[in-house]
């Protein structure tokens, strides 16, 4: 075998789970059909969850300075993102070309083969291992093998129909369009503006004098394209929508996409997995996309990563499926929701009004942010009545004998966590038969308070993904159930 894993296509969520794999000690083949980075821009800033997985490995240093924000919108209706629990705000200025090179960096630094320029041809799942058939820079052909196949190859995935996997949806109804601009003032349009031709978003992006423009025309049919649309055509609809003559901008690049809405009916066959846009394509409202395609990585490396080593039970990574496939089909929901209230005629107005409404409720707020920001998503982790389970871990201060820490701090080398609260030695004795795999850290909260979800919690075990597997009191099975079904047997067990 050439690799444990081959991962095909170096997007976002390809370069994440490569370096997921390699922080869990697994060698890793990412093939990228492109010999450079696009520099292209299509997602642009991290949902508040997405901030709070990069936290969680020390990432956000390495972006920089973002401008963040509580200031969202559901189809266009503002809602105050401030209601969610959380120490992050959603980033909305980070491009993705510079997401990219901060991901490929660490990967990079963590050992990841990455080759660009290599095109996977073609392959074949022995029951054993993937064959791959891969065209390289120079034109000549060679084979990889490895135990598995990751598509991480985009909307038009290559793997995805090698495969056969199914891929149910709808077909693009409309057309639009995505271009960055300088040299023209443009009004801030950040959540997007409807007018009676279509719907009109503009926003800056941060130094440089840009601004993102997205153009949605009424009547501007799909079309299936082979290169991207000329800036003209946008200048033209912006124009027939607002009146107002954009043409003499410079544009920085240009793109067209529409509002097919499609996933797979699988994320696994056999040695055969898919991650982001491979397994699901939408709208791109709200920016979730490659917030999600990196979630699926991050929930992805460390199960494909424990199963390679056999440290894990087989069964493992069916639960990459069982856990991911309903977030996607959560996103294809909210996503076609959203089209209908920001892309829909003057009919939908009255809908939009009543949203309007319930939106000053908090409790709706809260929903709806919930469901964009990826922080509602709870994973099925067992029985039990602690309102964290299956949820991601919040942001907790720690004070221990090593001194100050946090829950997110934790979670830097990607492996799983017990937090023992209170100094129960039985505790870290049951738990010492999986050490190899897990920190065992005994700490004591600072700073909580009686309205936090961990008041009163003694104990929380803690997946590599950030999300709670079991807490006490509250989990109807005991720790050892929870840690051989996440982690495997213990290490006497195996021995």
């Amino acid at each position: 075998m050439d690799a444990s894993v081959i991962v095909a296509g170096a997007g976002p969520a390809g370069l994440t789970l490569a370096a997921e794999l390699r922080l869990a000690g697994v060698d890793v083949i990412v093939l990228e059909r492109l010999p450079e980075p696009t520099g292209e821009s299509r997602g642009l800033g991290f949902t508040t969850r997405t901030m709070e997985v990069f936290d969680q490995r020390g990432l956000l240093p390495r972006l920089g300075e973002m401008g963040t924000s509580n200031a969202g919108h559901f189809g266009g209706v503002p809602v105050d993102f401030g209601v969610l629990d959380s120490v992050h705000q959603a980033a909305k200025t980070v491009p993705q070309s510079v997401t990219e090179a901060m991901l490929e960096g660490w990967a990079r630094e963590l050992g990841a083969d990455i080759r660009r320029g290599h095109e996977l041809l073609a392959f074949r799942d022995t029951g054993e291992g993937v064959e791959a058939d891969v065209r390289g820079p120079d034109g000549a052909e060679f084979q990889l093998s490895a135990p598995y196949l990751v598509g991480c190859d985009g909307g038009r995935s290559t793997v995805r129909k090698a495969a056969g996997f199914d891929f149910p949806g709808t077909a693009a109804t409309m057309e639009m369009f995505l271009a960055d601009i300088r040299g023209v003032e443009l009004k801030p349009r950040l959540i997007g503006e409807t007018l009676p031709g279509g719907m009109v978003m503009a926003g800056p992006l941060g130094d440089g004098g840009w601004t993102r423009i997205i153009v949605c025309e009424h009547g501007a049919e799909p079309r299936r394209r082979t290169e991207p649309p000329a800036y003209q055509e946008v200048a033209a609809a912006w124009e027939r929508i607002t009146g107002i003559d954009i043409s003499h901008a410079e544009a920085g690049w240009v793109s067209a996409f529409g509002d097919a809405t499609r996933q797979v009916t699988e994320y696994r066959r056999g040695r055969v997995l898919l991650a982001g846009d491979s397994a699901h394509i939408h709208l791109p409202a709200g920016g979730q996309g490659m917030n999600t395609g990196i979630q699926d990585a991050v929930n992805l490396g460390w199960k494909l990563a424990a199963v390679v080593r056999g440290t894990a039970h087989p069964g493992l990574l069916d639960t990459y499926h069982g856990e991911r496939f309903p977030v996607g089909e959560r996103l294809m929901l909210n996503t076609k929701a959203q089209g209908l209230l920001f892309l829909s005629g003057p009919e939908i107005q009255p809908l939009r009004d009543v949203l309007a409404e319930l939106i000053r409720y908090e409790d709706v707020s809260r929903h709806l942010a919930g469901m964009v920001s990826g922080l509602e998503i709870r994973y099925e982790v067992g029985p039990g009545t602690h309102p964290l389970l299956g949820l991601r871990m919040p942001h907790l201060e720690l004070v221990g004998e090593q001194g100050k820490t946090s829950s997110t701090q934790l979670l830097h080398p990607a492996r799983g966590v017990l937090l023992d609260l209170e100094d129960n030695a039985r505790l870290r004795n049951r738990a010492a038969g999986w050490s190899d795999r897990i920190d065992i850290v005994t700490a004591a909260p600072h700073g909580l308070t009686e309205d936090s979800p961990l008041w009163g919690t003694s104990a929380v075990l803690v997946r590599p993904d950030g999300h709670v597997a079991w807490a006490a009191p509250g989990s109807h099975h005991d720790l050892p159930m929870a840690l051989d079904r996440w982690f495997g047997p213990s290490r006497f067990q195996r021995a």
